[in-house]
């Protein structure tokens, strides 16, 4: 029997590859977020590059600290790591892929007011094909998420459907441009709720976010996860330091030495462009943007 979700909800994540939970955290959770999220910041203050913790804007500079992304925040915060192995998380996912399940990565993208970049179209699964699709990103939102303030959007039900070539010019680029594939702009559905809720989508519905004009903050913070059968494809993005490493990031249930074969697309993102491994950077190498650019 599922935790938390109805057969009808999980249905329509099946058909659709998303949905969105309104107001699924307590405020005093998303409370501690924002007081975590105001320490990087001061952190960020007198910064003039990005680093492995903070990955800047590039309308960032060391007296007005701009952040773009806080990277791997489970690592550097308690209160986001505690959160990521709580049933607020974990729950709606083993509804979805089962209960054995590995973290693959954290990230908090900041998309701030005035200035938060935009995210391209792309699939998850380009960056890191796996030897099944039971993949899922669960996004917080921290701040209510409407139209004005660039949110996550998706085209219901492509995560059935191929998965698109994103390179350019033979460079891994990390996104493509939805319409010279044939898809209507128009399909595309906002993912919007109040702070407190969580979004979830599949790992390879087409997705990305516009540039934030308003003047309100639309924080978002990622925990992207998989079915422990799930193994990464050589030439993946997945990082891999041997077996040991990969078990500990177990989130709930066992491990395995068996992954579960999936007839399903696969590209290689390789070869690697010559910029650090950041969407953002990767993405500037796509000739033709969806979206505006920030300054």
């Amino acid at each position: 029997m599922p935790e938390v979700l109805s057969q009808s909800q999980i249905a329509f994540y099946r058909d659709n590859g998303y949905l969105v939970l309104e107001r699924r955290l307590p405020d005093t959770v998303i409370d501690d977020i924002r007081a975590e999220i105001s320490r990087f910041e001061d952190e960020a203050r007198g910064m003039t590059a990005s680093n492995d913790r903070l990955d800047l804007e590039d309308s960032h500079s060391p007296d007005q600290p701009r952040l773009r992304r806080i990277k791997l925040p489970h690592k550097i915060s308690d209160v986001m790591r505690a959160l990521m192995y709580s049933d607020h998380i974990l729950a709606p996912a083993r509804d979805l892929i089962g209960p054995d399940l590995r973290l693959h990565t954290t990230k908090l993208n900041m998309k701030s007011a005035g200035y938060g970049a935009a995210v391209e179209w792309h699939q998850d699964y380009a960056f890191y094909p796996h030897t099944n699709d039971d993949i899922l990103a669960i996004g917080v939102i921290i701040d209510d998420m409407e139209s004005k303030n660039g949110p996550l959007m998706v085209y219901p039900g492509s995560h059935k459907g191929p998965v698109h070539d994103h390179h350019v010019n033979g460079v891994f680029a990390g996104a493509f441009n939805p319409q010279e594939v044939g898809l209507n702009p128009s399909d595309a559905v906002e993912l919007k709720g109040p702070a407190g809720s969580i979004s979830i989508h599949h790992g390879r519905i087409i997705h990305g976010s516009a540039l934030n004009t308003s003047d309100r903050s639309r924080r978002i913070l990622f925990y992207e996860m998989m079915a422990a059968d799930a193994f990464p494809i050589m030439g993946s993005m997945t990082k891999w330091d041997g077996l040991e490493d990969y078990n500990t990031r177990m989130l709930c249930g066992e491990p395995t030495l068996t992954p579960r074969l999936k007839d399903i697309p696969i590209r290689i993102p390789q070869p690697q462009p010559d910029t650090p491994i950041s969407i953002y950077e990767i993405q500037k190498g796509l000739k033709k943007r969806a979206f505006e650019t920030s300054t």
